[in-house]
C-alpha cells in the first residue's frame, strides 16, 4: 500500500534528516495555530492581532526618555518584540516561556513590535 503524504515514514524520515532548529520552528507554527493565535509572518501594522510563541531573550532597556521591558517572541515564522514601557521586570516574563499576546502590531525600524501587549502565560505540554 503506498504511503500517503505526510503518512507515518515521511514523518519519521524527515524527524531523522531534518534540523533540530526546524523542528521546533513546526513545532511552535503547529502550537501557535492550534492555539488561535495569527502567524506572526502574516501580521501587518496597524492589525489587532493574536500571536503565541516562545519568548527569545529579555531585557531591560534604560532610556533617557523611558524604561522598557522588551522581549523577543517567536512563533515558528517570524519574531515579534513585545515592549513594556515604564517596566523594568514582570514576573514569568523570562526567556524560555511561551505566551500569547495580543494588541495592535506596530513597526519600528522594519521589524514588528508590540506596545504593552496584555499577555498570557502559558503552560508546557
Amino acid at each position: 500500500m503506498p504511503a500517503k503524504d505526510g503518512g507515518y515514514f515521511s514523518r519519521l524520515v524527515r524527524k531523522l534528516t531534518s534540523d533540530v532548529q526546524d523542528l521546533d520552528a513546526d513545532d511552535l507554527s503547529k502550537r501557535s495555530e492550534a492555539g488561535g493565535a495569527q502567524r506572526a509572518c502574516d501580521c501587518r501594522s496597524g492589525q489587532e492581532v493574536i500571536v503565541l510563541g516562545r519568548l527569545r531573550s529579555v531585557e531591560l532597556c534604560p532610556n533617557t526618555q523611558a524604561v522598557t521591558l522588551e522581549a523577543e517572541l517567536f512563533d515558528g515564522t517570524d519574531g515579534v518584540t513585545l515592549v513594556w514601557l515604564g517596566r523594568r521586570r514582570i514576573p514569568g516574563i523570562e526567556p524560555g516561556r511561551t505566551i500569547k499576546a495580543r494588541g495592535r502590531m506596530a513597526d519600528r525600524d522594519g521589524k514588528k513590535v508590540l506596545y504593552n501587549p496584555y499577555y498570557e502565560l502559558q503552560t508546557s505540554t
